[in-house]
């Protein structure tokens, strides 16, 4: 439950800064629930007493992974803006969506605790500088960090299962293609074959890869590429 006696003048003083994140683009297109819940987190700020001219949102690392700081401009910039005790608090609805390192969680709780930053997420408020509180939030990052390997733990035993009964399939070069039966096959592209061929034969030629693509160049002879999305998959680039 919410205790709003943790929250003083001091703290409203300050701004409010919700930070909001989702791990992949997909999940931002597809997971749009999940994204509403952490904008209507500012009505949550509003109800314990901060105008809505207070409230900032960092939203910059949508579509980011939160396994670590780095890429993460909007997790950066928060640290930041706490460390200059710009922060009464910081809302985020939930520890994942801030950090799933512990190392990123416990830094923030220290600046938290040494800026007096309340933090707030969907279950609670929350004093860094209070021992039970940072308890807490310790226990929920360690228990984020955990999901993330557990999640990643059970990705690559599926990966590896399928390898082993030999149904794993990925990404062929040009010139390649899966048939019908998911065995590996030539291209039945007689262009792409014919550009596969005169590849090897001009490198044999040339004896460098450099000549090679000097000699593509100069007659204007285009190499196939394979595009992984669209009507033009495996088209000559």
């Amino acid at each position: 439950m919410l205790n709003s006696q943790k929250i003083t003048s001091d703290h409203l003083k300050r701004n409010v800064y919700l930070y909001i994140r989702q791990s992949t683009l997909r999940q931002v297109f597809e997971n749009t629930e999940s994204t509403k819940r952490q904008y209507a987190l500012r009505d949550r700020a509003i109800a314990l007493g901060w105008p809505i001219e207070q409230i900032v949102v960092i939203d910059s690392d949508l579509g980011k992974s939160g396994a670590s700081s780095e890429g993460r401009e909007g997790f950066k910039k928060l640290v930041s803006e706490v460390g200059m005790g710009n922060a009464g608090i910081v809302i985020g609805l939930e520890v994942s969506r801030l950090a799933r390192n512990s190392s990123d969680w416990h830094k923030l709780l220290e600046i938290c605790a040494l800026s007096k930053s309340l933090i707030l997420d969907e279950d609670g408020l929350y004093d860094p500088g209070h021992f039970n509180d940072r308890l807490l939030l310790g226990l929920k990052g360690t228990m984020s960090e955990a999901e993330l390997h557990v999640l990643k733990a059970r990705l690559q035993g599926g990966i590896f299962s399928k390898a082993r009964r030999g149904e794993l399939k990925t990404p062929l070069p040009v010139g390649l293609v899966y048939d019908a039966s998911n065995k590996v096959i030539l291209d039945p592209d007689k262009q792409i074959q014919k550009s596969i061929n005169l590849f090897f034969d001009t490198f044999q030629r040339t004896g460098s890869a450099t000549g090679t693509v000097r000699c593509f160049r100069e007659n204007g002879i285009k190499f196939p590429r394979k595009l992984r999305k669209g009507p033009n998959k495996g088209n000559m680039g």
